[in-house]
């Protein structure tokens, strides 16, 4: 039996999917067999390392040999735990492939111990000496790597030191797992009845859903069931998250750094002022978001506007419809100004065997795109022909994989992987594309309406509230590291603070919404969130960039794709045609958003 058409409710076996919707992994490997043998391949390479320990200060020659070695076998290890993981994903309940995954992680973890002592014995060259070798012609292609690696020579403790905290790298991870442990397993939040008046758990997958939902009682009853849990639990939560932070200042104290914010801010050679640029020029046009809130109170018809009330669309009853291969199509239309060998490649890949297209029993949820260096860089959704967003969803992961393609096609490997700070550029930027086609060709006023609301609301969720949780997160480390105390009732006083200033005087914040600064995940990742916020500026402005200049515009777009992280994030940037330390990515970027609710104003 076959599911030819998948629906949004049907949830076929894997064994039951038409093979041409799922994904190829073939260039990965041409099946498990040919997977086991390269897993004895590189659990036998391990060994290799030994030949180099101590030896890397004899020569360039030897540097240069240790390098292109440990490059060779994470080269194969990419292949491998790739394919392990995807495997997974096509049915979360395959004990067979979790097998593969544990027996990868079991020969990285040997792998990593082994070339252990690569980093530290590099440091350990005297900066001069490092330099002239670096001079060599034979370490040319690793230049980079090396001056990355000796950056950190300030922030490197010595050898006791480092192992004691390595030591600590299992326990420094408790705040974090006693909070997933918390959020993901023990917190229980009951059942809420839906719109159709069935009752469906309430969880923190569902949560969203609700909050989605166009009968505002069941929106109101799920928030405030919903956070009665985190209520009952706040001692606990506050005390996990102080922890958390806590662990970031220590850290960046021993290492020398003169905060946590910097500590986090060095990987990426990204100064401070970026940061705080991004937080004054949010509060700059925080005018305009207030605005848009009170709009849709108004639309909505309701006398006062919550929480829970922000994320529905306006025109909830809009519906939309795109198969797979309606919705390649817009993707494909509205990426033209790429040009043809973007669109070329993109379509062979989505028309083709790049993508995992729909829902199966014990997939993955949700959707993503996982790229390596030597195969096709990979998309897993579970699209829907009835959701608008899931084709937004696939613009997203194919501006990844296409970031992905270009990178691997034109970078050696060691300089293809881009960091986080520049991934979301190249996805958001596509969503900035589609956008603006399906605007430019809606045939109702309640189609563009619906697309608009959807711009809004996204850059309200990326720019406007990740850049209030990373305020949060300035605010919260600097009181740890001047000594001040972190209890219940100062997260909650920090955030109600901030939720006043983003929502604004009209807003009505309930004291539930204070609780919210207890169950973001991202916070036990300090200083990670506002890499979205300008990321999605930047897309703003390199979109319209390239939306109204010529073929210069476009060259340094595809450029940046093709740079893969063979320069700084903030330098790849500026190459393509926005600068992040000034103000202005970030202030067209709201500039647009107050734009959009004018226009949507004047629509509905």
């Amino acid at each position: 039996m076959t599911v030819a058409n998948p629906t949004p409710n049907s949830n076929p076996k894997r064994t039951e999917v038409p093979v041409a919707d799922t994904w190829d992994l073939s260039s990965l490997f041409h099946s498990d067999e040919s997977w086991m043998e390269a897993l004895s391949e590189f659990e036998k390479e391990i060994d290799g390392f030994a030949q180099f320990a101590g030896k890397l200060g004899e020569s360039a020659e030897m540097l240069a040999a240790c390098l292109e070695f440990d490059i060779k076998l994470d080269r194969l290890g990419e292949r491998l735990g790739t394919y392990a993981f995807l495997k997974t994903t096509e049915d979360q309940g395959n004990s067979h492939y979790q097998g593969f995954v544990a027996r990868y992680q079991n020969l990285a973890t040997k792998a990593g111990q082994a070339a252990s002592f690569v980093r530290p014995e590099i440091l350990s060259i005297p900066g001069e000496r490092l330099d002239a070798m670096m001079q060599e012609p034979c370490l040319a292609p690793m230049r980079l790597v090396l001056e990355r690696i000796n950056r950190y020579r300030k922030h490197t403790l010595s050898q006791p030191e480092e192992n004691l905290l390595a030591m600590q790298g299992e326990m420094a991870q408790t705040a974090s797992k006693a909070f997933r442990q918390l959020n993901d397993a023990d917190l229980k939040f009951g059942q809420v009845v839906n719109d159709q008046g069935v009752s469906v758990d309430l969880t923190n997958a569902s949560f969203s859903s609700f909050l989605l939902s166009p009968n505002r009682e069941v929106r109101k009853t799920a928030f405030h069931q919903y956070y009665q849990q985190f209520a009952a639990h706040e001692n606990t939560l506050a005390a996990t998250l102080a922890g958390s932070i806590h662990g970031d200042v220590y850290y960046a104290k021993a290492r020398n750094y003169d905060s946590a914010r910097a500590s986090s801010l060095f990987a990426d050679n990204v100064p401070q002022s970026v940061y705080d640029n991004l937080i004054a020029a949010v509060h700059k046009h925080l005018p305009a978001v207030h605005r848009y809130f009170d709009m849709r109170r108004r639309k909505m018809k309701l006398q006062e506007i919550h929480h829970y009330d922000t994320y529905v669309p306006i025109l909830a009853d809009h519906q939309a419809h795109h198969s797979w291969d309606e919705a390649t199509d817009v993707v494909l239309q509205s990426l033209s100004p790429l040009g043809t060998e973007y669109c070329g490649v993109l379509e062979k890949g989505l028309r083709g065997r790049w993508c995992d297209r729909y829902p199966n029993q014990g997939k993955q949820s949700g959707a993503f795109s996982c790229g390596t260096f030597d195969a096709d860089p990979f998309i897993l959704m579970n699209f829907k022909p009835s959701v608008l967003n899931d084709v937004f969803t696939l613009t997203h992961e194919a501006g990844h994989s296409m970031h992905t393609y270009y990178s691997a096609a034109n970078q050696p490997f060691q300089y293809y992987n881009y960091t986080i700070f520049v991934a979301e550029v190249a996805s958001t930027f596509n969503e900035q594309l589609l956008a603006h086609h399906m605007i430019q060709h809606a045939t109702t006023k309640e189609q563009k309406a619906a697309i608009i609301n959807h711009e809004i609301d996204s850059i309200r969720a990326t720019v406007v509230r990740q850049t209030m949780f990373a305020e949060f997160e300035k605010i919260t480390h600097a009181m740890a590291e001047a000594g001040e105390p972190l209890t219940v009732a100062s997260f909650k006083k920090v955030y109600r603070d901030l939720l006043t200033a983003y929502f604004g005087p009209a807003f009505q914040i309930d004291e539930q919404l204070e609780l919210e600064c207890f169950r973001i995940p991202h916070f036990y990742r300090g200083f990670y969130v506002y890499k979205y916020a300008t990321g999605l500026s930047a897309a703003i402005a390199l979109s319209r960039r390239v939306l109204t200049g010529g073929q210069k515009e476009l060259q340094d777009y595809l450029g940046f794709l093709k740079g893969g992280c063979s320069k700084d994030p903030l330098d790849l940037l500026r190459g393509a045609g926005v600068d992040l330390e000034k103000p202005e990515p970030v202030e067209t970027a709201l500039s647009q958003f107050a734009s959009l609710v004018d226009q949507l104003d004047q629509l509905i």
